[in-house]
C-alpha cells in the first residue's frame, strides 16, 4: 500500500505530506482545489507520462516521493530482483524529478531507474482509474489477460504445457527460416565458420603467450648491450684488480674497529657491512646471469614468426589472445549448430510439422477452458452488477480465433468483453458502450472481481462515481467499501454517500497566499467530517438540518461497512 506520498514544487502545490492508512480513503474538497493533482503526482511515481507543465510556476523542478510496503507482492519482487533492487524491508520508493531543462530523473529504492522501468514496476503497486480513458479495463488487449488472471489455477498445467511446445516451436522455426531464407548465404557462412575454426584451432593460441614472446624477443634483440652490461658490473664488483667489494670490505673493517667507540661509527660499520653482503650477492646474481646469456638467432627467427601469426589473428577476429579465444568458442558453437541443422534438416521439418500439430491440440485445449472459466466470469459480473443496480445489463466474454496456423504466447485466443446496457439493444464492445455512470459500475463490479487477483496493493478511483446519484451512489460507495477489504484504495469524490464510506478523510483546500495559489490537505475525523460530508451534502449553506443529515450518513455508513466485512 502507498504509505506516504510527498510533494514539491508541482502544479499549485508548494509541498506537501501525506500519510496514508490501509483500508478506504477518500479525498474531498471543492473543484479545483487540487485533488486530482494528487492523485496525478501519484500516477507520475507509478511511471506515467511527464511534463515540464506539472512544474509549479517560479520553481527550477518538481519533486515527488512515493514510499509503499508490499509484503506479499510475488510480482513486485520479481520485477526488482530483475534490475538488481534490493528491498528487504519490504518497502518501495519511489521518486522522482521533473525539471525545467527536460531531465526526468527516477530512482527505485535509490537505485537510478529509466521510466521504462519505473512503469513496469508502478504498475505491480498502483492501479489509477479515472472517469474514462485511464480505466484499465478498457484496453481490450488487456482482457485476455484478465480472464487468465480470473481462472487462477484452473488454467495453469494447460497454459504451462502450451507455452513449453511454444517456446520449442518458434526455435525450430527460427532455426528453418535461418537455413530457408538463402541457401547460398548458408552455404558461404558454413565455409567460412570452418575456415575460421580451423585457423584459430591451428594456432593453437595460449592466453598469456604473447606477452612472454614480446618478453623474450626483447632481451634476445638487445643480446649485445645485456651482455656489455653484465660483464661491466662484474668486473667493477668482483674483477682481480681494485674491485669495489674489496674497497667497500676495507672501509668495513675500518669502521668496525673503532665502532664501540661511538653508537654514529657502529651505525656507519653496519650499513657498509649491510652493504657488503648485498653487493656480494649481487655479484653472485650478475655472474650466473653471464653463464646463462646465450645468444640464438634461431629462436629469435621464431618468436618473430609466432609473434607475426598472433598479430594476423588479431587483425581478424579481436585486439587480443583473450578475444581471439572467445571469438572461437562462440563461432564453434554457431558451426556445430549449423551442421546439426544441415544433416537434420529434413527432421527439423518434421519436428516442425509435430510441434504445430501439438500445439493446435494444446490450444484448443486450453481456449476450451477459457470458455469455462468465461462463463464463471460472467455469472460473477451479473451478481456484482445487480448490487449496483444493473441487474438486466448483459455481460459477455466473446472469443474469436486468431488466423489459422498462427499462434501467440498466450495461445490462439482472442478475448474481448461485451456488453449489452438495456434488454433490446446489440452487444457491444465495453471500450465503446455505456453512460459514464453505466461504465463507473461496470468498471467497480469488474474491479470487485479481480482486486484480489491482481495482488496491486493500491487502488485509485478519480471521481469514477461522476454521472450517478441516489440509491446508486450508495451502491457504488458499497461497491469501492468492498473492493478495499482486498486493497488500500484512494478515491476522489464528490458524492456524500462514497465519502461516508470511507475508513478514512481528507480535506483538500485551495488557497491565495501571497498572490499565489497554494493547496493543502488536511484529515478530517469526527465534527470536522460531519461537517465537510454536510458541505458535499448543501454546498455553500450549511444548516443544522444538513448536518443531522451528514451524520446520520456516518452511522448507516458504519452499519453498512460492518456488514461488508462480515460478508
Amino acid at each position: 500500500m502507498l504509505q506516504e506520498l510527498v510533494i514539491h514544487d508541482f502544479a499549485i502545490i508548494d509541498q506537501l505530506a501525506i500519510s496514508f492508512d490501509e483500508g478506504m480513503t477518500v479525498l474531498s474538497g471543492e473543484t479545483g482545489a487540487g485533488k486530482s493533482i494528487i492523485i496525478d503526482a501519484v500516477g507520475l511515481l507509478a511511471g506515467g507520462r511527464g511534463s515540464q507543465d506539472f512544474i509549479r510556476t517560479g520553481a527550477k523542478k518538481a519533486t515527488l516521493e512515493g514510499l509503499f510496503t508490499s509484503p506479499e507482492n510475488a510480482t513486485t519482487a520479481a520485477l526488482l530482483a530483475e534490475y538488481g533492487i534490493e528491498h528487504d524491508d519490504q518497502t518501495i520508493l519511489l521518486q522522482r524529478d521533473l525539471a525545467l531543462n527536460g531531465h526526468n530523473v527516477c530512482r527505485v529504492n535509490g537505485h537510478l531507474v529509466n521510466t521504462a522501468t519505473l512503469k513496469k514496476i508502478g504498475e505491480t503497486l498502483v492501479d489509477i482509474h479515472g472517469q474514462n480513458e485511464h480505466q484499465e479495463l478498457m484496453y481490450p488487449d488487456r482482457h485476455l489477460g484478465l480472464l487468465d488472471e480470473f481462472a487462477h489455477t484452473a488454467l495453469a498445467s494447460a497454459k504451462a504445457a502450451y507455452q513449453e511446445t511454444y517456446q520449442a516451436y518458434r526455435q525450430t522455426e527460427k532455426a528453418l527460416k535461418k537455413k530457408q531464407q538463402n541457401e547460398q548465404e548458408w552455404a558461404q557462412r558454413l565455409d567460412m565458420l570452418k575456415f575460421q575454426t580451423n585457423e584459430i584451432d591451428a594456432a593453437q593460441l595460449q592466453p598469456d603467450e604473447e606477452s612472454k614472446l614480446i618478453e623474450e624477443r626483447a632481451k634476445l634483440s638487445n643480446f649485445q648491450r645485456i651482455n656489455q652490461a653484465l660483464q661491466a658490473s662484474r668486473a667493477i664488483l668482483s674483477g682481480e684488480e681494485g674491485n669495489a667489494l674489496d674497497q667497500i670490505a676495507i672501509a668495513m673493517n675500518q669502521m668496525q674497529e673503532i665502532a664501540e667507540l661511538d653508537p654514529e661509527f657502529k651505525r656507519i660499520a653496519d650499513n657498509l657491512q649491510t652493504g657488503y653482503y648485498t653487493l656480494q650477492d649481487s655479484g653472485s646474481d650478475i655472474s650466473r646471469e653471464v653463464d646463462n646469456l646465450e645468444w640464438d638467432e634461431a629462436r629469435l627467427d621464431e618468436i618473430e614468426q609466432r609473434l607475426e601469426t598472433i598479430n594476423n589473428l588479431e587483425h581478424k577476429y579481436g585486439d587480443s589472445i583473450p578475444e581471439i579465444l572467445a571469438y572461437g568458442a562462440q563461432i564453434t558453437k554457431e558451426l556445430q549448430a549449423m551442421q546439426a541443422t544441415e544433416a537434420n534438416a529434413s527432421e527439423l521439418e518434421q519436428q516442425f510439422e509435430q510441434q504445430q500439430a501439438q500445439l493446435l491440440e494444446e490450444a484448443a485445449v486450453l481456449s476450451e477452458k477459457r470458455q469455462a472459466t468465461a462463463q464463471q466470469l460472467e455469472k460473477a459480473v451479473h451478481q456484482q452488477l445487480k448490487a449496483l443496480y444493473m441487474a438486466k445489463t448483459v455481460f459477455k466474454v466473446e472469443f474469436a480465433m486468431v488466423d489459422n496456423q498462427q499462434f501467440m504466447r498466450s495461445g490462439r485466443d482472442k478475448v474481448e468483453f461485451y456488453i449489452q446496457p438495456n434488454p433490446g439493444e446489440k452487444l457491444r464492445p465495453l471500450a465503446k458502450t455505456a453512460s459514464g455512470g453505466e461504465l463507473s459500475r461496470l468498471m467497480l463490479a469488474l474491479k470487485t472481481i479481480f482486486s484480489e487477483s491482481q495482488g496491486v496493493t493500491s487502488i485509485i478511483f478519480d471521481e469514477v462515481d461522476t454521472g450517478v446519484s441516489g440509491r446508486v451512489a450508495q451502491a457504488i460507495a458499497n461497491k469501492i467499501s468492498e473492493i478495499a477489504q482486498h486493497s488500500q484504495v484512494l478515491c476522489i469524490t464528490h458524492l456524500p454517500q462514497v465519502a461516508a464510506m470511507s475508513d478514512h478523510q481528507y480535506q483538500i483546500q485551495k488557497q491565495i497566499k501571497q498572490n499565489r495559489t497554494e493547496t493543502s490537505i488536511q484529515k478530517v475525523t469526527g465534527k470536522k467530517r460531519v461537517a465537510e460530508l454536510a458541505r458535499m451534502l448543501a454546498g455553500t449553506e450549511v444548516t443544522e438540518l444538513t448536518l443531522e443529515h451528514a451524520q446520520e450518513l456516518v452511522d448507516l455508513a458504519e452499519t453498512a461497512k460492518a456488514q461488508i466485512r462480515q460478508a
